[in-house]
């Protein structure tokens, strides 16, 4: 999905690319997996359109897009299939969601998502300081911001605050912050982690989201990665997880058995050293996926 439309900085839809450079499909089937690449979705460039409103900047083909992702999300799920999808920016979690809402919601089963992320992604047009779409997908999925996207998939509410937990928060801004403490979202900061280890904050998380749904969804940012690590994303926040917290989370997800979709997304090459984020995309991804040291 190489959407750069949701965020400020170019360069993140050759994350794609740069992911299956990294040699995603090789390594994904050395794990035993039969892998299928269905390309790339098509979206429109933001030289070929124009912003119509600064608060939610290009709505139109960001809802057209994340739309069409919205069905083939669904379409894989319906076909017994591991939908994997690689951005893009976060913008992208709207389609990939609400596709697995879709699904879920009409064999009267309900979803959970573990968001993990530097960013609450909680905005609306109204709170956001830059009116990027990349800051809002997790605020759609519950129901808040501009119908062309709440409504995707249906009109219900993709998922319920208390089936989400952000791990690795921690840059949000004043309004977001209060918004995720009305709605009753789990958040496990950097500081939760720091003081409890990621082991403790996985397993609260599993217990209050994992444990209580039918679909669990995984939504990893780049961004959540200190950028000694992870160098090439949009929005680089100093103090994120380090190499080996990353993959327990992934590995302890992969334990669990419980995911039953993943997206990856904010890798940019252009800011990148050698490709080093799409590489480390790729490991955690392995992880998920069950790579384990022995």
């Amino acid at each position: 999905m190489p959407m750069d439309l949701g965020q400020g900085r170019r360069g993140v839809d050759m994350g794609p690319s740069a992911i299956r450079y990294a040699g995603l499909d090789n390594r994904l089937s050395e794990l035993g997996y039969k892998v299928t690449d269905e390309g790339d979705m098509t979206i429109k460039t933001q030289e070929e359109q124009s912003v119509k409103d600064t608060r939610a900047k290009y709505l139109p083909e960001i809802a057209r897009a994340v739309s069409s992702l919205a069905l083939k999300v669904e379409r894989t799920l319906k076909k017994g299939e591991f939908p994997l999808v690689l951005g893009g920016d976060h913008s992208i979690a709207i389609g990939t969601i609400s596709g697995v809402a879709s699904f879920a919601h009409k064999q009267h089963k309900n979803i959970g998502v573990l968001w993990i992320d530097a960013h609450g992604d909680f905005n609306t047009p109204e709170t956001s300081p830059s009116g990027n779409i990349h800051g809002m997908p997790l605020a759609v999925c519950l129901g808040l911001g501009p119908k062309k996207l709440t409504s995707i998939g249906g009109t219900a509410r993709k998922v319920e605050p208390h089936h989400v937990a952000i791990i690795g928060l921690r840059n949000v801004d004043k309004t977001e912050r209060e918004y995720l403490l009305q709605y009753g979202v789990n958040l496990f900061t950097m500081e939760d982690i720091d003081k409890e280890g990621i082991h403790r904050v996985m397993k609260r998380a599993f217990q209050k989201v994992a444990s209580k749904v039918d679909y669990l969804h995984v939504s990893f940012d780049l961004d959540s990665v200190d950028p000694v690590y992870a160098p090439g994303v949009g929005t680089p926040v100093k103090g994120g997880l380090d190499y080996r917290e990353a993959h327990l989370i992934m590995e302890m997800i992969a334990g669990s058995k419980k995911m039953t979709s993943l997206e990856i997304v904010e890798v940019n090459p252009i800011l990148d050293t050698r490709n080093q984020s799409a590489e480390f995309a790729v490991e955690v991804v392995e992880s998920a996926f069950g790579k384990r040291i022995l």
